[in-house]
């Protein structure tokens, strides 16, 4: 579903409001996004917590990797007790951070799958469905945050028990936030530190105010970090367009023929690097396994495999990289010399004409 931006659709500015960042990693995950984001440097994690950013409204992050709240239930300092505060319509507004894929609590007769938290009513656990079901509608905005939570994730794939799903399958793909926001999915295994900060960022200064509705693909990931392939911006795709692949790790040439599925991969890694500009799959010789995409890991398996498409493209290149790379030579010999005319002499060979 894309979106465009309209004045109409931007949530109202907050004033002296807090805006509170509830963190929810109840789902079925690894916690590997939590991980990940403390290495954000464009943003850092810090830099948003702490308002140093101009034009942020006053922001509280709930969020369990950080957080040291402890207490008795229904204390002030109990961590939990925001969500429930939350859940009773007394935090207004907040933003609700999804981690991990939510399993489908409906396909047995008995347990759950995962939860968070008690009910205070009843003691029991509450599922992390029940957290959604009860939540989404009061938040302003909610962010999936990695692969589990956007799009299902490892969890999900083929001969799963829990028939796990990412929060927009478990929402509907057309939900809206009251305040006329979709779901924005943020992919990763794990996500990109700086790609989920930014996208944290950008949804603060639209609550605040001072920015457009989000522009969001079909697949609801920001237009801006998912818009070209893995390819387009790997410095590994020279040798593509040449016909030069590699045939074992280590090579610094294209790495489809490994199983690198970067030509049909939405990911900016390769150009944003892993942590502060540095790293990324294929920047330091790991194929593409397209854990950004809806379709992971089911469709691009097996991993290690050229993928089936590439044997027809890279049959191609690889044809026509041979000629390319010949007349490239019959250049470069040319191009590699200086010009004739950088010489001593009493003789000017420049081709300059005297006109006094």
């Amino acid at each position: 579903m894309s979106t465009t931006p309209t004045q109409s659709q931007a949530p109202q500015e907050t004033g002296d409001e807090v805006l509170h960042v509830l963190w929810i990693n109840a789902g079925l995950s690894c916690d590997g996004d939590s991980v990940a984001l403390t290495a954000a440097t464009q943003p850092s994690i810090e830099e948003i917590v702490l308002g140093a950013l101009p034009g942020l409204p006053k922001i509280q992050v709930h969020w369990p990797l950080i957080d040291f709240e402890c207490g008795p239930e229904q204390g002030a300092d109990t961590f939990i007790e925001w969500w429930h505060k939350a859940d009773r319509g007394e935090l207004e507004p907040f933003v609700l951070v999804v981690e991990g894929s939510i399993p489908n609590e409906a396909i047995k007769d008995e347990g759950y799958w995962c939860g968070f938290g008690n009910n205070p009513a009843t003691g029991q656990p509450m599922t992390t469905s029940e957290w959604l079901d009860r939540l989404a509608p009061k938040a302003t905005a909610i962010v999936a945050a990695g692969t589990c939570a956007t799009y299902g994730g490892i969890h999900a794939m083929a001969g799963n028990p829990t028939g796990a799903m990412g929060v927009p399958d478990y929402l509907g793909w057309q939900w809206k936030s009251k305040a006329g926001l979709p779901i924005v999915c943020v992919p990763g295994c794990p996500i990109q530190p700086d790609n989920l900060s930014e996208t944290l960022v950008y949804l603060l200064y639209q609550v605040a105010g001072q920015a457009p509705m989000i522009p969001l693909d079909d697949a609801l990931r920001p237009q801006w970090l998912f818009g070209a392939t893995v390819h387009e911006g790997c410095d590994r795709a020279g040798y593509y367009e040449q016909g030069d692949f590699a045939t074992e790790y280590g090579s610094p040439k294209c790495l489809v023929k490994l199983g690198c599925w970067g030509p049909v991969v939405k990911c900016n890694v390769p150009k944003r690097g892993w942590m502060n500009g540095i790293g990324g799959c294929p920047n330091v010789g790991g194929i593409c396994i397209a854990c950004t995409m809806p379709g992971f890991p089911d469709k691009f398996m097996p991993f290690m495999d050229e993928p089936p498409g590439s044997k027809v493209s890279t049959t191609v290149s690889s044809v026509y990289g041979r000629t390319i790379r010949r007349l490239r030579r019959i250049t470069e010999k040319s191009v590699d010399q200086e010009p004739q005319w950088r010489s001593r002499g009493k003789q000017l060979t420049t081709g300059f004409s005297k006109t006094w």
